[in-house]
């Protein structure tokens, strides 16, 4: 009784191909999923806040100008008053306000401007103990 014949012929090949069918199926599972999914995901809402008109002008308005070089200057009512240096500013503006906490600040930098010197600005001037900072805006209407 031969056990195995000369050609091989009881020996089974491998199959060297991948079989796609359950691929496809779950490709088509997931696809299913995420169209299902992908209207229900809410996007991240930004409340950005409103800018409103003051009733008047204030008497007297400190204005610290951020010009398109980050080099900054100081404008009392409307004049102006010269550079300044960042870390003489907030000594500045104190002095400016003549030791009243009321007379705003605002601060008006050009739209080249970078937003981390705005920042570094407004900063100087929270740590320093300045009350009312403001940012002027120019109106579209």
């Amino acid at each position: 009784m031969p056990a195995v014949t000369p050609r091989g012929g009881s020996r089974r090949r491998t199959i060297s191909e991948i079989n796609m069918v359950p691929f496809i199926d779950v490709m088509l599972v997931l696809l299913i999923i995420f169209m299902v999914s992908a209207p229900l995901i809410t996007t991240g809402l930004v409340d950005l806040p409103s800018v409103g008109k003051a009733p008047r002008q204030p008497d007297k308005v400190v204005e610290v100008v951020v010009g398109s070089d980050e080099s900054i200057k100081l404008r009392i009512d409307g004049k102006d008053a010269g550079p300044v240096a960042l870390n003489r500013l907030a000594a500045e503006v104190k002095s400016a306000q003549e030791g009243g906490q009321s007379v705003p600040v605002v601060i008006s930098a050009d739209k080249s401007v970078k937003y981390e010197a705005v920042i570094k600005v407004m900063d100087t001037l929270q740590r320093a103990g300045v009350q009312r900072v403001g940012l002027a805006v120019k109106s579209t209407s």
